[in-house]
């Protein structure tokens, strides 16, 4: 595999305006972003951005930003144009999704999602997590995913959904929005319409399951804090100026 990261990042957010240049312990949160993506040194990073602002931030930190459409409906599409404008030849045929607002994602976890790829029969690679704590069960906002193991640390996704799911005794499973696509999956998943289960659920990765498309994702530790609202930004800060290793052991302890 060559793969590249591609991190979308737009300014537009209802909940938290202006978030991928939020300040988190002295940098812009995108910047954390792409400095998890840089040590998890798998391949080029370079920020998708759909504005100037965005991106002159990641210059300044000393790193490689394109500008893209602001009126991208996902930011699937949005990675999509800027994998053209990146690689217009095709040298990169894998493309970690890697979402702007997880500033404190594990390294270790985005070179995880690589791990499915290596199986030809696999399109989309994602990440999930055991939820251990009883209200996360229940609660709509967490992505649950069910699927059958195939290995121990891996799961066949078999559907996405808010719902408690599966039924009965066993664990459950939080999805962690990062996706690793073929580059042929990527093009094929964007050219989609959207399906009637995404549109039901809410749930863009719906869409590839509906058209056929294999998606495997690897059971990792810890489910890294996504930034929506202020309340999850001060919770970022406080978690990023902490050293890495409590950073990873309050996230183990919460999910």
């Amino acid at each position: 595999m060559n793969p590249l990261v591609l991190v979308p990042a737009r300014l537009a957010a209802t909940r938290l305006p202006r978030k991928p240049l939020a300040d988190i312990c002295g940098e812009p949160m995108v910047v954390h972003v792409w400095r998890r993506a840089m040590e998890a040194d798998v391949g080029p990073v370079v920020v998708a951005a759909d504005s100037s602002e965005i991106a002159d931030a990641v210059r300044a930190a000393g790193g490689r930003a394109v500008l893209t459409r602001p009126d991208h409906p996902s930011g699937s599409d949005r990675i999509q144009e800027a994998l053209a404008a990146v690689d217009p030849d095709g040298r990169f045929d894998v493309v970690v999704n890697l979402q702007g607002d997880l500033p404190t994602i594990d390294p270790a976890s985005v070179r995880a999602s690589l791990t499915p790829l290596r199986d030809a029969d696999v399109h989309i690679s994602t990440l999930v997590a055991l939820i251990s704590a009883e209200e996360e069960k229940t609660n709509p906002n967490v992505v649950k995913v069910v699927g059958s193991h195939i290995a121990p640390d891996r799961l066949r996704a078999l559907y996405f959904t808010r719902a408690t799911a599966p039924w009965g005794d066993g664990p459950l499973y939080h999805h962690i929005g990062l996706y690793g696509y073929r580059r042929s999956a990527l093009a094929a998943f964007v050219a989609l319409p959207p399906s009637q289960l995404e549109q039901r659920e809410r749930l863009e990765q719906l869409r590839a399951i509906e058209a056929g498309m294999r998606i495997d994702a690897m059971v990792v530790g810890a489910v890294p804090l996504g930034v929506d609202t202020p309340e999850d930004l001060e919770r970022a800060r406080a978690a990023l100026s902490k050293p890495l290793s409590l950073r990873l052991q309050g996230a183990a302890e919460k999910s």
